[in-house]
């Protein structure tokens, strides 16, 4: 039997592709996994969002290369659809863009490269996504047209395109069976439903009995409304982690980010979402180093992450992407940057050890993952890391009391209420 590894090197998006490509080779008798390890066949969905990410999709050859130098490799995703012919010249033998990944598993053994056009309309799967036990993706949404002015994504997505609710809703219900816990996820989830006249609060309402736990992927501050937190929060099984996409606290370098909210805004959707939850986990990505940034600029970005008292904060330097608006701008010098991350790193660190403490004493419910050493971890509802001592009779969702901080999360013991 021969075996297939599907590497992602992307988002929760990629990585629900990935899943569903697994899903597919499985099917066709393939072993699959999804670690870097000896295989015949290597599938890689490539990310571009960043020089970085584009420069980890191109190195990843040599690293199959060496851990089978006759492999067959297949390549899709953001990197190959902004460049193809990098690929293509150094010896993959099947290239796919964005659009048709599932009709990629067709080609499997032959030599063909194919960058279709981006696609007007939801492309649904033959395939369901593998999944684990512990966590599966579900895209329910693709493409965006917000068009930040250093996003390169819309021009490699496409425009926003959404899976219908009762397809989603059946795709949900079909995991739900074999999963703890389906994260929910596209590429700009608050435009799911624009393109079709649902709504992403339709959805949930459609899902509300599902027995898996429901976790919403990346989200846009324009989307959340009060309609959608009802509908969520009155889930069976809702994990009230909202991953918020900010890039930055200050108004002026979000208008040249084209960013369409001001902080006051941002700040209000916070609030929204803690009147229904005080103990909700509110996390967010950061650029940091747009060429607009002052110092003055920087000082505000602080100030805001404070204000908005994030539990967690991913923090990116500012990676120029050709083709984007914000190319044209001068860069700020990279010692600069380095600089301002290194003091915005700080706060979070302080914001997250916040978070946690507000967290000892307050249930959490866990599904477990993973065992290291005499602790067994897991995630609770919160997005918080909680570890305790293994306990063989805990095999799925189990309330857990915080007793205090433990490396990035907190220690705890089983509640035997």
């Amino acid at each position: 039997m021969k075996k297939a590894v599907v590497f992602n090197l992307g988002c929760k998006v990629n990585q629900y592709e990935c899943d569903v490509l697994a899903g597919g080779l499985k099917a066709m008798g393939y072993i699959t996994s999804e670690r870097l390890e000896q295989a015949d066949v290597y599938i890689v969905n490539t990310c571009a969002v960043t020089a970085e990410a584009e420069r980890k999709s191109r190195q990843i050859l040599s690293r199959i290369r060496k851990q089978n130098p006759d492999a067959y490799i297949a390549v899709c995703g953001c990197a190959s659809q902004k460049n193809a012919d990098f690929f293509i010249e150094n010896g993959v033998e099947l290239v796919f863009g964005v659009a048709g990944k599932d009709k990629l598993l067709e080609r499997i053994g032959t030599r063909y490269a194919e960058i279709a056009p981006l696609p007007l309309f939801y492309e649904s799967s033959g395939y369901l996504p593998l999944g684990t036990r512990t966590r599966a993706y579900v895209k329910i949404q693709d493409g965006c047209d917000n068009f930040c002015s250093y996003c390169i994504i819309p021009y490699l997505r496409g425009l926003p395109r959404s899976k219908r609710v009762a397809e989603a809703a059946s795709e949900i219900r079909a995991l739900a069976s074999r999963t703890n816990e389906i994260v929910i996820t596209g590429i700009n989830l608050s435009r799911y439903g624009k393109d079709t006249g649902e709504s992403l609060a339709a959805l949930i309402r459609e899902i509300r009995d599902v027995p898996a736990r429901i976790r919403l992927g990346s989200f846009y501050v324009e989307g959340m409304n009060e309609e959608l937190l009802e509908a969520l929060f009155s889930l069976k099984n809702f994990c009230p982690h909202f991953h918020l996409s900010l890039q930055h606290g200050d108004n002026e370098v979000l208008r040249t980010m084209n960013r369409r909210y001001t902080s006051e805004d941002y700040l209000a959707k916070v609030g929204l979402i803690r009147s229904h939850d005080p103990f909700a986990a509110i996390t967010t990505d950061v650029i940091v180093g747009f060429p607009t940034e002052t110092e003055e600029a920087f000082c505000n970005l602080l100030e805001f992450v404070n204000e908005a008292r994030f539990s967690d904060i991913h923090i990116f330097p500012y990676s120029r992407r050709e083709g984007t608006a914000a190319a044209k701008y001068p860069a700020l010098a990279p010692e600069v940057v380095k600089a301002r991350a290194k003091r915005l790193e700080q706060v979070k660190k302080e914001l997250r050890k916040e978070y946690l403490q507000r967290h000892i004493g307050v249930p959490q419910e866990v599904v477990p993952e993973e065992k290291k050493g005499t602790f067994a971890e897991g995630y609770s509802q919160y997005y918080v890391r909680c570890y305790w001592q293994q306990d063989d009779s805990l095999q799925e969702k189990a309330v857990l009391i915080p007793q205090g901080l433990f490396s990035d999360g907190l220690k705890c013991v089983i509640s035997r209420k």
